[in-house]
């Protein structure tokens, strides 16, 4: 039942692909690329799906080994992405979060993108994750914080993430902040916290629906 229901997101992603448009503002990638600077993609995790639909390819994904991340790696690679397995810590144990993002720091090395939901895999939403820091800070890779906001979608009002999926032949409006990299000296705390206001007040600024019901 997991491989049919993984087949069956990537057969979803795919159609949606097809069917939505997607409009990019504030879009900064074609300016890092000719400076030949590397970039990483920090979003929330309600907005996965979206940013599956439009993936940049050749983007290391970090996923989670639980059955809900399995079920979107087939399209992670539909959508030529490369997905890496593990999960920040829970119960006391390390869940290969560490690998992982191991892994990912190698990924951006070669030059390729990688795209974290840095307030996963299970919130609070909205509380940026450190990881994020740490992978832009071992690889030099500016951090792009990217909300995404479909015409029409649906929202998993009941799940912690309020896990958005755009509805067929909507438009997906995926907004840029300005990139963001660590500055000498600082610490990943810090960093992280200026990662988080950029997200957040991105999202106050395009989907403010949506932002008052997660920040309160």
């Amino acid at each position: 039942m997991k491989w049919l229901a993984s087949w069956a997101a990537a057969v979803a992603i795919s159609l949606l692909r097809w069917t939505c448009r997607i409009r990019v503002h504030d879009d900064p990638r074609d300016e890092l690329r000719a400076a030949g600077r590397p970039y990483i993609y920090s979003i929330l995790h309600a907005h996965q799906v979206a940013i599956t639909i439009g993936a940049e390819p050749g983007t290391g994904a970090m996923v989670s080994r639980s059955a809900d991340g399995q079920i979107i790696v087939p399209a992670l690679k539909i959508r030529g992405c490369v997905p890496v397995r593990g999960s920040g810590r829970g119960s006391g144990a390390d869940k290969g979060g560490r690998a992982a993002l191991a892994a990912l720091i190698e990924h951006v090395r070669t030059g390729r993108p990688a795209v974290l939901a840095v307030d996963g895999p299970r919130g609070p939403r909205n509380h940026v994750h450190k990881g994020i820091a740490t992978l832009s800070q071992e690889t030099g890779a500016v951090v792009l914080n990217v909300v995404t906001v479909p015409t029409r979608r649906w929202i998993l009002s009941h799940s912690w993430d309020r896990l958005q999926i755009p509805m067929p032949l909507c438009t997906i409006h995926a907004y840029f902040a300005p990139p963001i990299e660590p500055l000498p000296e600082e610490g990943i705390e810090a960093y992280r916290k200026r990662i988080e206001l950029s997200l957040n007040t991105l999202e106050r600024k395009h989907d403010a629906a949506e932002a008052a019901r997660s920040l309160g």
